[in-house]
């Protein structure tokens, strides 16, 4: 009884902030549904794997670890709320000139950390380990020894596991202390790293580094909007705080440098809020993106503060209505008080929505068209198989590497989709998330894993040239192909530019004949006008929309 009083009298106020903090989180991670992208996730865990699509595994084994204790979405959020608070301890110990009230009232400004605080999602651990890192780093500046030399380059890989963007940090810490590159251990740091980070960069290289691809060439825009930008600026005010995020970043700015680790968080902080804002003239950058230099931006708003004297009246004053603003979003996120007004309907009524499709289904499969959100929320909610085609119109995901069609080839299955899709219609289906159109296939067939990789990466033609392109056909099953002998699968191809996806295109290739041959060719013809194209080759399988079964070819068609 001595030691709870003890750890609630002023000294130990620190440590009741804490738990206030978990507790809310533990609650809310409780009591509210599922986002899409955290569905999604749990899948991963489902298919531990030392890599994925669109993220490193880091996500996953946290979620296989908090799912294993709680079937529930507590369960897939635990060890995400436990990270988040024990990032609050960190940051918090990594202050030099500690002054406890100004850090509470810095944290309480940042409405974003306490509410998606809890949310299954990459970029939590990235958080988590970049102020590990920073901590580690610290350590190794003061001394490099063999001890802090393993401890940063293991920190680094924990970074790198958790999102690729973690990079950036390293890089911004080099850059801001350039004699790193003179130290010996320093260097056995990153061979430490590479050799850690090894099994996912075998993995990606195995599976033709499919996030690099997509990322670096499908995802860029064709053309640059000024929303881009203004987006991005306007996230980032209310990333770091609803209301005075402009203020909080401006202290961090202005902090005055005063060691080599404060550097270090500056050069991280300016570094990446630039390299973003520079990004988004090539395409749409997310404002979650620059959540790693959460701890950056904390240590340096506060010291900027105390050094200089400035006054907390404003974070003092303006605390509250944060406070308030955040508990309204908590109580949403839990209880939809608006119904009809969609505000992130992703967090609503899936339980709802997953037992009227899996009541339609009649426990047959249900197969979602372009989309790894819904069967993720399907599956996770009904504990019944479901599966994501993505046609060559959309993008590709995770669903696109998993053997899941293994389990339906030949069987009956209820494929969903949105109306005006170009699909046979057998119903509609009426739910709390609007109408879909359904299709029930006796016998399913499809062949996303089927790889066709073609021999150039590039190509350059004129409007209605046909080009020859070997392809070499790679089965990703691992075992024989079963053909739907009533509507034999066929090759094909496909041209798409950043705004458009042409219609695609069948050829006389039989799959089955594809998959006996080492290399085949294929007569393409170019689009007839000129223009920038991405060019995919796909795989008709009856009434389905033929899938993604190639990376993307650069294609330049030039009317001269």
């Amino acid at each position: 009884m001595d030691a709870i009083i003890h750890f609630f009298t002023r000294r130990q106020y620190k440590n009741l902030f804490l738990l206030t903090w978990l507790v809310l989180a533990l609650l809310q991670a409780c009591f509210s549904e599922l986002w899409d992208d955290e569905a999604y996730y749990w899948v991963y865990s489902r298919h531990l794997d030392w890599g994925y699509f669109d993220h490193p595994p880091m996500i996953a084994l946290l979620i296989k670890m908090g799912y294993s204790i709680f079937h529930n979405e507590l369960g897939v959020r635990l060890f995400i709320v436990l990270l988040n608070t024990i990032t609050l301890w960190v940051t918090a110990r990594l202050i030099a000139s500690k002054d406890n009230i100004l850090f509470y009232l810095i944290i309480g400004a940042m409405g974003a950390m306490q509410i998606g605080g809890m949310l299954a999602v990459p970029d939590l651990p990235l958080i988590f380990f970049a102020a590990i890192y920073f901590w580690a780093y610290r350590y190794f500046v003061a001394k490099q020894s063999w001890r802090n030399t393993l401890l940063l380059g293991i920190t680094m890989a924990l970074m790198f596991y958790s999102k690729y963007h973690g990079v950036l940090l390293v890089f911004f810490t080099v850059l801001s202390n350039m004699n790193l590159l003179r130290v010996f251990k320093f260097w056995i740091a990153c061979i430490i790293t590479t050799i850690l980070f090894f099994p996912h960069i075998y993995w990606q290289y195995t599976h033709g580094f499919p996030s690099l691809q997509y990322h670096l060439v499908e995802r860029n825009a064709s053309a640059y909007d000024i929303t881009f930008t203004l987006d991005y600026l306007g996230g980032q005010l209310l990333l770091f705080g609803p209301l005075v995020g402009w203020l909080i970043l401006y202290y961090a700015f202005r902090c005055p440098i005063q060691n080599t680790f404060e550097r270090a968080l500056k050069f991280s902080l300016i570094g990446v809020l630039v390299f973003f804002l520079i990004s988004t003239f090539k395409g749409r950058v997310e404002a979650n993106w620059t959540v790693m230099v959460f701890t950056p931006v904390v240590i340096l708003a506060h010291q900027a503060i105390v050094r200089r004297g400035w006054s907390r009246k404003i974070l003092l004053y303006t605390l509250p209505v944060t406070l308030l603003l955040v508990l309204v979003t908590r109580v949403y996120m839990v209880w939809d008080f608006l119904p009809g007004v969609e505000i992130r309907p992703e967090i609503h009524h899936n339980k709802e929505w997953a037992s009227q499709v899996a009541a339609r289904a009649q426990g047959r499969p249900v197969v979602f068209l372009n989309s790894y959100q819904l069967p993720s929320k399907y599956m996770f909610y009904t504990g019944q198989v479901s599966y994501s085609l993505n046609s060559r119109y959309s993008r590709r995901s995770q669903y696109n590497f998993w053997d899941t069609e293994k389990q339906l080839w030949g069987k009956p299955v209820m494929v969903v989709f949105e109306p005006g899709t170009d699909m046979p219609v057998t119903d509609s289906l009426k739910t709390v998330k609007g109408t879909w159109d359904i299709y029930i296939q006796p016998k399913y067939y499809s062949y996303s894993l089927v790889e066709l990789k073609p021999a150039l990466t590039t190509i350059k033609a004129h409007p209605n040239e046909t080009v020859k392109v070997f392809l070499q056909p790679v089965n990703g099953y691992r075992q024989p192909i079963p053909i739907d002998r009533d509507n034999p699968p066929v090759l094909g191809y496909g041209f798409s530019t950043k705004e458009v996806a042409l219609a695609a295109v069948k050829s006389t290739i039989p799959l089955e004949r594809a998959m006996l041959r080492r290399v085949i060719d294929m007569q393409v013809v170019m689009p007839d006008k000129p223009g920038e194209y991405l060019l995919k080759f796909c795989v008709f399988a009856g009434d389905l929309p033929p899938t993604h079964n190639s990376q993307a070819i650069k294609v330049t068609v030039s009317g001269k």
